[in-house]
């Protein structure tokens, strides 16, 4: 029986020579592929207590939909700046080339909700910081960070050490 890791295509030199892009599409074109990642994300979510997913633009999407769906919980994007219609929250972070800004509605989270942050990826931690950032401003609560797969020497981990973080697949090196 195949792990999610096998279905995780690696392709080295992308972007830039020396670095190993992990490729979740490989997991996307594949029917066991997607079923075994939804079905490891809700796994981690057993026993955990929470009203509502967030899923940051656009990967988080695609695998939060199903996980809010399966659990039968609402779904919140969690977009790039001016995408969305109604009055936001905004927060700027920094990536390793420049800036970003990610907006949720205003009356997407009320005070006291119990909310999960789901991505694809972990990294460097910034977006899902933010994320976590703006969740807290409007008055709710970040019980659990839940990614797809990990990249661990890009230690993450270190930026959301106030927070619960789960992975289904880690990669170490380049």
């Amino acid at each position: 029986m195949k792990e999610l890791k096998d279905y995780i295509r690696s392709i080295p030199d992308f972007p830039e020579k020396g670095i190993i892009f992990r490729d979740i599409t490989s997991i996307l074109q594949s029917a066991d592929g997607l079923k075994l990642a939804i079905d490891e994300l809700v796994k981690r979510l057993d026993g955990v207590e929470f009203d509502v997913i967030a899923g940051a633009e656009s990967r988080g999407f695609i695998f939060g939909m199903p996980v809010s769906y399966l659990l039968h919980k609402p779904f919140i994007p969690i977009r790039k700046a001016g995408k969305l219609p109604c009055e936001t929250v905004s927060k700027t972070y920094d990536l390793e080339y420049g800036q970003a800004t990610i907006e949720i509605h205003k009356d997407a989270i009320t005070p006291g909700m119990k909310v999960v942050l789901l991505d694809d990826l972990i990294a460097t931690g910034g977006t899902m910081k933010a994320a976590a950032e703006l969740v807290e401003e409007l008055g709710g609560e970040v019980v659990e960070l839940l990614f797809v797969m990990e990249l661990v020497d890009l230690k993450g981990r270190d930026v959301l050490k106030d927070y619960r973080v789960e992975s289904v697949v880690q990669f170490e090196g380049a």
